[in-house]
């Protein structure tokens, strides 16, 4: 471990003249996705699209370092899956399932809230409603190799399953021919239908454009690379996505209460994932704030992932001193994070101020790490301040709504002449005539 490193967030006071154009400037973030990315991703469409299975095995051949001549050698028995579930130590075990479970009954909750079909009759006797029903095939990406996550399993499969799709399908890429066991374990808890181990933009391909041996699936959800986001991007329109994700974000808002170095260690769970990951401390405390500054320096030694944490928050790391509490939520909400910890005394005093956020967590043992694997609620969250009009996954994507319309007799004579009004007026004379046809004074 390199004990020389540091790491130094930029420290920002809201009463500085130019204090919004150095927070701007901070939290600005491109898409580092470049030319010759998306160069290789359009040739991986284009050939999974007009050669299916072929160019998946090739792909798969070249860049998982495999060697397999057909698809069914790339699809796992769900035995493996099961197996690879009771073959866990009794504690991995344990805490997945419990983790899965938690997730379950969250989501059913979400269903249960607001996932049904209603209807009503009007005062003309006109039907009118919504009918929800569930994505028939969903594809979900969980990334392979040393980035196996068995949680992403978990919050992208099991919101599919409790809306009620009939098909999940997993793909994970296998480098070398390696699964991790924890992933195909939460795989067989999720209700994943079929997994496939494949991966990259080949993946992606295959489950919007379909293949003789891999079914078309009509959304793909689930985190990878930048390959694997720009080929998102590309079918988005073929199928449905998830999001486009960025970089992870947290922000705690702190009174001072809780321990500084709870909040270090909370600001080194994002930094630790990738030099680009955001981290945020803001307080009206400027005493506290460098007292998290020393448990950074006394802890980021002690991280195996020292260098990944330091060059994070060197970069991209922000200590904000406001004027108020009140002052820090309005701050709060104009940066609209991934993650929002509301590390606070009396947390429920300052969470209704707070609007924008993908998830909020609120008080000082909330760690935002309860939430990434086992409280319940989705860790897929809204990134770069997407949270300003966008939403956590959930059952709602994984159904969708179909507008329910029937007109009676009567509600055809009030209804008709409207309708036949403003055909005419915008020269649609097929649609006035479909609705006068119906009226009483022209039937035959």
């Amino acid at each position: 471990m390199n004990m020389t490193l540091t790491a130094r967030p930029l420290l920002l006071n809201s009463n500085e003249a130019d204090f919004s154009t150095q927070l701007n400037h901070r939290l600005s973030w491109a898409d580092h996705t470049d030319h010759q990315i998306e160069t290789v991703v359009t040739d991986i469409l284009h050939q999974v699209k007009t050669r299916g299975d072929a160019a998946v095995i090739e792909y798969t051949n070249r860049f998982d370092r495999r060697n397999v001549q057909s698809i069914d050698e790339l699809v796992l028995a769900p035995e493996q899956l099961k197996k690879a579930f009771l073959d866990l130590p009794q504690a991995q075990r344990n805490a997945l399932e419990n983790a899965a479970q938690r997730v379950r009954v969250f989501h059913e909750a979400q269903k249960n809230a607001n996932g049904k079909s209603w209807n009503y009759i009007d005062a003309d006797g006109n039907l009118l409603g919504q009918k929800v029903t569930p994505i028939e095939r969903v594809g979900i990406y969980v990334p392979g190799g040393k980035a196996a996550y068995p949680s992403s399993v978990l919050m992208n499969a099991i919101p599919a399953n409790v809306a009620g799709v009939k098909e999940i399908l997993m793909v994970v890429p296998a480098p070398d021919g390696i699964l991790n066991p924890l992933v195909l374990a939460a795989a067989y808890l999720s209700g994943v239908t079929k997994v496939l181990t494949i991966g990259g933009a080949q993946a992606v391909a295959a489950l919007a454009y379909g293949t003789t041996s891999i079914v078309a699936v009509n959304k793909i959800t689930g985190p990878g690379n930048a390959y694997v986001a720009a080929a998102k991007r590309r079918v988005f329109g073929k199928v449905g996505i998830d999001m486009i994700a960025g970089p992870s974000e947290i922000l705690v808002i702190a009174d001072g209460s809780t321990p500084a170095h709870w909040v270090a260690m909370d600001l080194f769970s994002q930094a630790e994932h990738d030099e680009l990951a955001q981290s945020i401390l803001i307080s009206p405390n400027e005493s506290y704030i460098q007292a998290v500054q020393t448990a950074i320096d006394e802890l980021l030694p002690t991280m195996p992932r020292a260098e990944i944490i330091a060059k994070s928050l060197n970069d991209r790391g922000l200590f904000i001193i406001a004027k108020t509490m009140q002052e820090a939520c309005a701050i709060s909400n104009q940066i609209a994070p991934e993650h929002l910890e509301i590390s606070c005394t009396e947390p429920h005093l300052w969470e209704p101020l707070l609007t924008e956020a993908g998830a909020i967590f609120m008080g000082s043992y909330t760690s935002e790490s309860l939430g990434d694997y086992c409280a319940g609620p989705n860790h897929v969250l809204p990134t770069s301040s997407t949270a300003k009009f966008s939403s956590p996954l959930g059952v709602y994507d994984f159904q969708k709504r179909s507008s329910l319309i029937q007109v009676s007799r009567q509600g055809a004579q009030i209804l008709g002449p409207i309708a036949a009004e403003l055909a005419y007026a915008e020269g649609l004379q097929g649609h006035a005539l479909a609705a006068e046809y119906r009226l009483d004074k022209n039937a035959k």
